[in-house]
């Protein structure tokens, strides 16, 4: 009897361990009112001195399929959404972070959007802000080598910082 009892308990044991374990790190931290349905993501253009051409696209396409992944909430593009989410790019520049034997050996682009969040059951609630995330890349690569190479951290990072402020108040 005493196995059986020492069995159970190790089950349990194991089972509140795997449930603080994945309670710790998971990125389900979203925080939503029952009473909010709808959001709207509108277009995030670019207002930076220096434009790719596929950023706004992307960031915007992306933001839709992780709110719409991610949440209950419907997309809509009507403008009475509950959430009304928007935004541009406002800062797109390249320096340089690390120098070897007098060159540049590392490059930065820093990339910076601002956010719009409107909560039309909690004004309280509204924000403006600016997000930067540094994107670091050989500098034997052209811009536009980095560009391409780093097209998808780009997105998927700034996303997920859109996201995470919108969603987790981070």
């Amino acid at each position: 009897m005493s196995v059986k009892k020492n069995t159970s308990v190790l089950i349990s044991a194991l089972l509140l361990l795997v449930i603080n374990f994945s309670s710790c790190y998971s990125f389900k931290d979203v925080t939503i009112a029952p009473e909010v349905k709808t959001a709207k993501v509108n277009y995030f253009g670019n207002k930076a001195s220096y434009i790719n051409p596929q950023l706004s696209p992307a960031l915007t396409e992306k933001l839709r399929q992780k709110i719409n992944g991610q949440t209950r909430l419907t997309l809509i593009q009507a403008d009475d959404a509950h959430y009304d989410i928007s935004g541009w790019v406002s800062q797109y520049m390249l320096t340089t972070s690390g120098i070897s034997n007098q060159q540049a050996a590392t490059n930065r682009l820093v990339i910076t959007v601002h956010v719009i969040f409107r909560n039309r059951l909690d004004e309280k609630a509204n924000f403006e802000t600016d997000l930067s995330r540094n994107f670091d890349f050989d500098a034997r690569l052209t811009l536009q080598q980095a560009e391409a190479q780093k097209a998808d951290e780009i997105v998927r990072n700034m996303t997920d910082e859109i996201f995470n402020r919108i969603f987790s108040n981070w």
